[in-house]
């Protein structure tokens, strides 16, 4: 592993701006071809699918895929800073068990960096979104949710609501607002949409004279909304919100913009023991998984597929960027969210 890589990895985020190619066209395999392929991969019979999916849809995806195609799939998963330090740690070692791996977009791209991924040049990247892929297609975003402003209704009344980020400034804010304390690539994209400098300057100006309570996870920051103890969270996770407003909890939500989405992206292990289990998998996250991800509040990056939220101004987070300036934003957000 190379040496800023390993800086990087210390200080994981959460989020997402591609501002990748278009998609090129790949030629529709014959149903031969398509037979073959799932012969191969029952023959293979397995698959280990290493993800940072929370444990609920991952168990859904597998299940789905098991049954309509008879292979087994072993999952781990865990944080992506874990998954991704474990990728690399393995195959430094020589032990290749990971098939296929699924993180945040910025991490799959350190994973290419690191020649680790294998190309995957299918008919269905013709289905994603525009940027939902890099030019090596070494990887291709699978889950999309939005960034969102969520509220406690019970504290805070939706006119009320800031309209941009500059409304912050406004006292009645002072000891209500919440941030998540990892979002490196969340506070990237904001600041840089009000104009660098000056979104440096604004966000320093809202911690000083209104504060914001700095928490890890979003789950947490979700569920400190709903308590009361956050009434106003800047960046919770779109699908942990509509899940909560619909189970009846206090919270609702809307979008501050810029519309700033998180992605997670699957790959091929260059050296995967199963790569025909692992491609076949591969297609369904992009492809028929893409119902289910939707069905569980996510967007889907497969435009076959009807989503829950408008998703024609998405913005992804610059993955290379996100890689190359990682230590100079963690300074940055820790400066003033965290030291400030």
């Amino acid at each position: 592993m190379n040496r800023s890589l390993g800086k990087w990895l210390l200080g994981l985020g959460a989020t997402l701006c591609l501002g990748l190619p278009a998609v090129s066209q790949a030629q529709e395999p014959s149903n031969t071809d398509r037979q073959a392929l799932v012969t191969a991969a029952q023959n293979e019979g397995s698959l280990v699918w290493y993800t940072s999916l929370t444990q609920n849809d991952s168990a859904k995806l597998i299940k789905d895929f098991e049954q309509k195609y008879g292979v087994k799939v072993t999952s781990w998963r865990s944080g992506d800073d874990n998954v991704l330090q474990r990728v690399m740690a393995e195959s430094k070692g020589g032990a290749h068990k990971a098939d296929l791996v699924q993180i945040q977009i910025q991490n799959m791209e350190a994973l290419s960096r690191e020649k680790l991924l294998q190309r995957m040049d299918l008919p269905v990247l013709n289905d994603l979104i525009p940027g939902a892929y890099p030019k090596h297609k070494e990887w291709a975003v699978a889950q999309i949710t939005m960034f969102v402003l969520a509220y406690n209704t019970r504290l805070l009344d939706k006119q009320d609501l800031p309209k941009t980020y500059n409304d912050l400034l406004d006292p009645k804010w002072k000891g209500k607002l919440g941030v998540e304390s990892t979002d490196y690539d969340w506070f990237q994209v904001v600041v840089q949409s009000l104009g660098g400098e000056a979104g440096l300057d604004l966000f320093r100006q809202i911690k000083q004279h209104n504060d914001a309570s700095v928490r890890t996870g979003h789950s947490l920051l979700a569920n400190l909304v709903v308590a009361g103890e956050v009434p106003l969270a800047l960046n919770v996770y779109q699908y942990k919100a509509v899940q909560l407003k619909r189970s009846g909890a206090p919270l609702d939500w809307v979008i501050l913009p810029p519309a700033l989405a998180y992605a997670t992206a699957a790959g091929v292990m260059r050296d995967a023991p199963h790569p025909n289990a692992a491609r076949l998998f591969y297609e369904y996250l992009l492809g028929e998984g893409q119902e289910i991800m939707a069905s569980l509040d996510n967007i889907p990056s497969n435009i076959k597929v009807a989503s829950p939220l408008q998703r024609d101004d998405i913005r992804f987070i610059d993955v290379d960027e996100a890689l190359d300036e990682r230590d100079r934003l963690e300074k940055q957000f820790d400066d003033i969210f965290v030291r400030g």
